[in-house]
C-alpha cells in the first residue's frame, strides 16, 4: 500500500507541492466565499481565464462551480468501487490540469479539500499522503 501510495503521487496530487501559506490557508478556511474563483488559494488570473473557457456548464466562473466539480468528481460509486480521497483527490487534480491549469494544481485541490473537509469531515484524508 505504501509503495502504491507513493507512485499516485508520483505524477498527480501532492499536498507537500502546495507553496500556500498555512496563514493563506487558514484564512480561506475561516472566510466565507464569495464566488471569486480568485479567492482560491493556488487560483490567479491564468487559471482562472482557463476554468472559464469552453462550451455553456463546461464553463467554470465562479468557486462555487469549482466546488461542485470537485464534490461531483468523489463518484460514481458502484457496488465494487467506492472513490475514496487519494483517488478523489487524483481525479481533481487531473481535472484541473486537462482544463489547462499549469500551476499551483496541488495547491488548489489541497484548499478546496480541507475547506470542504470542515463542512463534510471525512471527504478528505490527509494521512493518506504522510511519508511515514
Amino acid at each position: 500500500p505504501a509503495a502504491a501510495k507513493k507512485n499516485i503521487m508520483a505524477s498527480g496530487y501532492d499536498p507537500k507541492k502546495s507553496r500556500v501559506s498555512d496563514d493563506t490557508l487558514a484564512d480561506f478556511f475561516r472566510s466565507q466565499l464569495t464566488g471569486d474563483l480568485q479567492e482560491i488559494p493556488g487560483i490567479g488570473p491564468a487559471a482562472a481565464k482557463c476554468l472559464a473557457a469552453g462550451e455553456d456548464d463546461d464553463k467554470i466562473t465562479n468557486s462555487f462551480q469549482l466546488i461542485g466539480k470537485f464534490l461531483m468528481l468523489k463518484g460514481p460509486d458502484s457496488d465494487d468501487h467506492k472513490v475514496e480521497s487519494v483517488e478523489h483527490m487524483e481525479k481533481f487534480w487531473y481535472y484541473l490540469q486537462e482544463r489547462g491549469v499549469k500551476a499551483h494544481r496541488s495547491a488548489i485541490v489541497n484548499a478546496i479539500a480541507e475547506k470542504m473537509n470542515t463542512m463534510m469531515p471525512g471527504i478528505y484524508d490527509a494521512d493518506a499522503y504522510d511519508s511515514d
